[in-house]
């Protein structure tokens, strides 16, 4: 097996001495509670700024203390300032300590500073992998293709467990699968990363960031070091490159390897990028292998297996590591079954650009949508994916924006729009388009499709007598609405594969989170008489 790389030497980031250091953490979530238990525990005088009243309890047994925000800025004497991934640019905390000349790293940009100090031992081998979507499942892959191979290897970063507590972990990890959102790669401008990823770049998060111009730069960052991967097929990731004088760049890409890619061949994911000079091109495993299935999958494998090369582990174990990866929870996870039909859960779809590739995933789907769109458009959404479309259910806060959209892009598809009236109750509206010629599906029998979905919902949800959360019951009504799009489009011919959760927007406007909207949609399946998927089917294979 191959031995572990690094491209070159840590970045010329220095560590102050840690005892008796002065250091404000900003924010007592996960990163910050594990920076300033880490920074304590090497005698530092460690403050934690945070509002939340627990937060003093939760970290009093490390000898931290806990002040609020405001106190923090009237007050602040620092060496440095540790800022936690939600702490914008312009938060006062952030303005104070610029003003003062206090330094201001990243839980991440600390993590990286502590490693390349020797503090802990030798360095460790760092790969990064950011972009609008698809981080998780990457990051998650390059886990599974390194505990695959002779080597150690820890998920850290925006995943959830903190980078500084994967270089305390026991064994030793060798390698950091590090996921960064475009907040942490903000705060860690010193990160050089062995090999690096940015997989697709969409707008989002532009209210931090002030313009997407400034998104883009923050998503660069995982792009500084030898190896810089970028998907290919994306057309803001694809047109970077690595931004260190002499590093390679490498395109990861659904189509045929072009150069030094890794793309598919034959139905076989195939790297032309780490071959010996005079070397054909190296097979990794077939496509219909990779789960979650569809473009986005691929692309994800694609780059878990480049970045995996980078650093040296063998094509063996990247192999064996993709072949045996399953999704994480409501990732593209099917749920239950039902005549040949699969449920599918991708709750985490919160955005139009991860609805897409969802979508894209699936021949004929109906989609439940909906929830808060937080600014974000759908009008291209549906513009592109309409003829993959059986029948839309629109949910939530925001659902007449969905409505409304499919009406000006797509005005053939059975649409209906629920909600839970002042009584309780669900109420189902069906879309009315105008005729519209020359598509495949008349108008016509659109909306009868649409009624019939709207009379099933509405009579499933009369006859119950339960006290189910509201929430629950308009999930359960929006199975039936489209159970009934999936009849009424066969019934035209159509050969409908999945009923699709990929909302394409955030779930706090009904759901305490995006998982708690997926095991409603699972409970809800089962409901209308699905049969529950097993371990072996956890994820959407065509």
């Amino acid at each position: 097996m191959g031995e572990v790389s690094r491209g070159g030497a840590a970045a010329p980031a220095t560590l102050p001495d840690l005892p008796g250091l002065r250091v404000v953490v900003a924010g007592a979530g996960t990163a910050g509670a594990s920076a300033a238990r880490f920074l304590a525990a090497h005698g530092a005088v460690v403050t934690v700024a945070d509002g939340r009243p627990a937060s003093g309890a939760a970290l009093a047994d490390a000898g931290v203390a806990v002040v609020s925000v405001d106190a923090a800025v009237a007050d602040l004497r620092a060496d440095l300032l540790v800022v936690s991934p939600g702490f914008r640019p312009d938060s006062p905390l952030v303005l104070a300590a610029r003003a003062a000349r206090i330094p201001i790293w990243g839980e991440v940009e600390l993590a990286w500073r502590v490693d390349a100090s020797g503090l802990l031992g030798p360095r460790r081998t760092w790969v990064v992998i950011t972009g609008t979507n698809g981080k998780t499942t990457t990051t998650s892959m390059v886990e599974a293709i390194v505990e695959a191979s002779p080597h150690t290897v820890a998920a850290c970063g925006n995943i959830g467990l903190p980078v500084l507590d994967a270089l305390t972990r026991t064994p030793r990890v060798e390698i950091l699968a590090v996921e960064m959102s475009s907040f942490q790669l903000h705060w860690a401008p010193s990160v050089v990363p062995d090999a690096g990823v940015v997989l697709n770049i969409a707008e989002d998060h532009l209210d931090w960031h002030g313009s997407m111009d400034a998104y883009v730069t923050a998503k660069v960052g995982a792009l500084r070091g030898p190896i810089a991967v970028v998907g290919a097929d994306d057309p803001v990731a694809g047109a970077l490159s690595a931004t260190t004088p002499g590093a390679r760049t490498i395109g990861v890409r659904v189509g045929a390897p072009i150069g030094d890619d890794i793309g598919v061949e034959a139905g076989v994911l195939t790297d032309r990028a780490f071959t010996a000079p005079g070397e054909s091109p190296r097979t990794i495993l077939p496509i219909d292998d990779i789960r979650p299935a569809g473009p986005s999958g691929i692309v994800d494998a694609a780059a878990a297996a480049a970045l995996c090369l980078a650093v040296g582990v063998d094509i063996d174990a990247v192999a064996v590591g993709l072949a045996g990866f399953v999704p994480g929870r409501h990732r593209g996870e099917t749920v239950a079954t039902l005549d040949g039909v699969a449920f599918v859960d991708d709750s985490k779809a919160t955005n139009p650009h991860a609805a897409h590739a969802s979508i894209d995933a699936h021949e004929r789907v109906v989609l439940v949508a909906g929830g808060l769109l937080k600014g974000a458009a759908v009008d291209d959404l549906f513009a592109a994916t309409a003829d993959r479309l059986a029948g839309v259910v629109a949910i939530g806060t925001d659902r007449e924006l969905v409505a409304s959209a499919i009406a000006r892009h797509a005005p053939a598809i059975p649409t209906v729009t629920l909600f839970t009236g002042d009584d309780g109750r669900v109420t189902a509206t069906p879309l009315a388009p105008p005729a519209v010629d020359g598509l495949a599906t008349a108008p016509s029998d659109g909306v009868e499709a649409a009624r019939a979905a709207a009379r099933s919902a509405h009579e499933a949800d009369t006859r119950r007598s339960d006290e189910a959360p509201a929430a629950d019951r308009v999930m359960d009504a929006a199975l039936v609405a489209a159970w009934s799009m999936i009849e009424s489009d066969r019934a035209a011919g159509g050969r409908p594969d999945a009923v699709l959760l990929a909302p394409a927007a955030a779930s706090l406007d009904m759901f305490a989170g995006y998982g708690v909207r997926g095991d409603s949609f699972a409970r809800a399946a089962v409901a209308i008489g699905a049969t529950p998927a097993g371990p072996s089917d956890s994820s959407v294979r065509r």
